[in-house]
């Protein structure tokens, strides 16, 4: 064969570049390709937990208002009696026998009026040169050795689990956490709110507000042995209560019966086991059979 002319060669050479050129690119796209195929198969990551075995409080939760244990109301002994010094107000704490009022007799002489017990005053309705009786309108109330119940109203699949002596944490408003423990259980509930009272004697050196409202978490019992997950692993919806778990690298939804709660984590009774890898939330994103990438906070540091 004669070869070609010199001034074709450079023409071949170039068609030989484009060419070697669109190769490579091919190449690299197909690579590309099998990469987003590879990820595609892999799913996305989604973040889990191994299900632990844990205890959980059985709570009962009481609504109410903080009402005083117990009153006593200061009045004088006797009749017509006026009103000259006042020595002690509203939101006073009080000892037995500290002189509250002053009252002028008719005849000039003086009467003292005393806190016949230890407590705070609530209430004072005295006033200078106003006229107090023994049967009139109480001068000064004042709470009883500083005492305060919890006046609460519960559910009535909740009264039977409370006991007399029972512990509880309370908070009021204005408050701190206080202790309290359950002195009364109604033995009857309210026909139409199907709630039933219980007293929680509050136990504080703080001074409460009267009437202010007041809940108090009751433990009546605790159950263990049983698995625990985030609450945000578990969805409800009209096919049932579910979690999502990954087995393989694909989600396989299980049915579960949940049961007491606590600090952010729900109980599994039935339908998980210990060791289980739990997506910690769930969602309808994610369907039976996909497949994911399950990354733990382990693995996310």
């Amino acid at each position: 064969m004669l070869p070609l002319p010199a001034h074709r060669r450079p023409r071949h050479l170039s068609h030989l570049l484009t060419a070697t050129l669109l190769l490579c690119l091919a190449a690299r796209h197909a690579i590309a390709a099998d990469d987003a195929g590879d990820a595609a198969r892999k799913g996305a990551a989604v973040s889990v937990l191994k299900a632990a075995k844990s205890c959980f409080d059985a709570i009962v939760e009481v609504s109410g208002i903080v009402r005083p244990r117990e009153e006593t109301f200061v009045r004088p002994e006797r009749q017509g009696l006026k009103v000259t010094d006042i020595l002690a107000d509203a939101g006073d704490s009080v000892t037995p026998g500290q002189t509250l009022a002053r009252l002028a007799l008719p005849d000039g002489g003086v009467v003292q009026v005393q806190a016949p017990v230890a407590g705070l005053i609530s209430v004072s309705t005295a006033a200078i040169g106003a006229v107090a009786s023994a049967k009139g309108e109480a001068l000064f109330t004042i709470i009883a050795r500083s005492e305060f119940d919890l006046i609460g109203l519960v559910p009535t699949r909740d009264l039977p689990k409370l006991k007399v002596g029972q512990p509880a944490k309370i908070r009021i408003i204005g408050a701190t956490m206080l202790d309290g423990r359950v002195t009364r259980v109604a033995p009857t509930v309210e026909p139409n709110s199907q709630l039933g009272q219980a007293t929680i004697a509050v136990t504080t050196s703080q001074r409460l507000l009267v009437n202010s409202s007041a809940r108090a978490l009751i433990k009546t019992g605790q159950s263990c042995g049983n698995v625990g997950v985030p609450l945000t692993a578990v969805l409800y919806g009209s096919a049932g209560t579910i979690v999502q778990v990954v087995k393989r690298d694909r989600i396989e939804t299980r049915r579960v019966e949940v049961g007491l709660m606590s600090g952010g984590q729900v109980e599994i009774r039935d339908g998980l086991a210990e060791g289980d890898v739990v997506v910690a939330r769930a969602g309808a994103l994610l369907r039976e059979g996909d497949p994911v990438r399950p990354v733990t906070s382990a693995d996310a540091k």
